[in-house]
């Protein structure tokens, strides 16, 4: 990604004292002011993380390479967007990275259909299968809902262990917090979630 000269060059970053290692949220205010500098630093420390939460998802190292790149463009442009209020900046990060990788995924499954014979396309699907799918359907829309009733703190960890494959440790060291203050909000996360679709049945 070509961030220009000024951040290949080690501009100091406005706002942060010499020496010191800015953290992601700092990196990204000044991104969304247009700071290239802070971006390219951004970039540098968290690209490795970003990279490997996608791989995990689209498992092909060259598409997980584009997808990277898809997901820093978007952070480059929508910086200003991200409210430290909702969560940490490293989710932010990462949840814009699962979600270009799901749409990665959906669009390479989405294909993979379009290339299917025309028997395969026009086969009789028993009732069963009709049954099972329309299930699954309303199953993942309960959970959905379900997600929008927890604490940001709860969704964001929730949502790296379960969508972004991460371990309770791993979760720990995204969110800069003990691996018991991780273990306890996916914990209270999955009551809540459990308490909630429970309420639906």
């Amino acid at each position: 990604m070509d961030l220009g000269a000024d951040a290949q060059a080690g501009t100091p970053l406005a706002g942060v004292p010499a020496g010191a290692s800015p953290d992601p949220a700092a990196l990204l205010q000044l991104s969304a002011r247009g700071d290239r500098a802070a971006f390219a630093a951004l970039y540098d420390a968290t690209a490795a993380r970003v990279h490997g939460l996608v791989l995990r998802v689209v498992r092909d190292r060259a598409q997980a390479e584009e997808v990277t790149q898809e997901a820093f463009l978007e952070i480059w442009r929508t910086a200003s967007r991200y409210d430290p209020e909702r969560g940490s900046a490293l989710a932010w990060l990462m949840t814009i990275a699962h979600r270009k990788a799901v749409d990665r995924v959906r669009s390479a499954e989405a294909s993979s259909r379009r290339d299917v014979t025309y028997h395969q396309q026009n086969q009789t699907i028993d009732h069963d299968t009709t049954a099972d799918t329309a299930h699954a359907s309303l199953e993942a829309r309960r959970v959905r809902v379900a997600l929008e009733q927890l604490t940001a703190v709860q969704r964001e960890a929730i949502e790296l262990a379960y969508f972004g494959g991460y371990t309770h440790t791993e979760v720990a060291a995204l969110l800069d917090l003990p691996v018991g203050t991780a273990k306890t909000r996916i914990r209270d996360g999955l009551i809540r979630l459990r308490d909630t679709i429970g309420v639906g049945r």
